[in-house]
């Protein structure tokens, strides 16, 4: 593993980057520096925020300050590996096009039947890289190559919440009505966002998703 690289943001947080490329060996290490922080004893930490390749770390500019963060940052021994305990959801998923209103036009950029765009996104192994954006919102990785096209061009308004949305390698549940330019290919009851409970994110980072087909009768129910 190569250093990661120190960039200052504000004068209450640090960045490590480890890379520039959604990658699972460099998300690895950005959960593996994650736990070594979380277990050790450095003074002054308030958060560490994890996304696909950097780690931002939030201190108290109080108690330390960037030079004396690194340092004990870059004195820090870790297991390099990403030994996290994860979990793997089961999240249903409606394909009725009155839930999906994207998924002929995807079929037809894709070159794939409506069937075929289904079962390929039936068929990926999601993880969760990170939260951002909107709360609730856990950017997930693992659409099939086959299903990867960019974002729209313009942005459509008031997506429901629910929605489960994909733009290039990525994949999404959204958890509140909101514009964005990816593709509607589905809709879910799953809640990915728990306000009212003592742990409103409950997919952690690291954990994967499979989708599950069901039908629109059953979302209704």
């Amino acid at each position: 593993m190569s250093d990661p690289r120190y960039h200052i943001v504000g004068d209450t947080g640090l960045m490590l980057r480890f890379g520039d490329d959604i990658d699972p060996i460099t998300h690895g290490q950005v959960l593996a520096m994650d736990r070594a922080i979380s277990a050790s004893k450095i003074k002054g930490l308030r958060e560490t925020i994890p996304s696909y390749a950097a780690l931002q770390i939030i201190f108290d500019p109080l108690i330390t300050d960037h030079d004396e963060l690194t340092a004990a940052l870059k004195a820090l021994s870790m297991d390099h590996t990403d030994r996290q305990t994860k979990k793997t959801w089961d999240v249903p998923v409606c394909y009725d096009p009155e839930v999906a209103p994207d998924l002929s036009e995807v079929a037809k950029l894709t070159g794939l039947s409506v069937e075929a765009v289904i079962n390929a996104h039936l068929s990926g192994d999601y993880k969760t890289y990170m939260y951002g954006f909107a709360p609730g919102y856990a950017y997930m990785a693992g659409v099939p190559e086959t299903l990867q096209i960019p974002r729209k061009t313009a942005p459509v308004r008031d997506v429901p919440a629910g929605s489960v949305i994909i733009a290039g390698p990525q994949c999404l549940v959204t958890t509140v009505k909101m514009p964005t330019g990816w593709w509607r290919i589905g809709h879910t009851d799953f809640q990915m966002l728990r306000a009212t409970e003592d742990n409103p994110f409950p997919i952690n980072v690291g954990d994967h998703l499979r989708f599950k087909r069901v039908s629109l009768d059953e979302v209704k129910r």
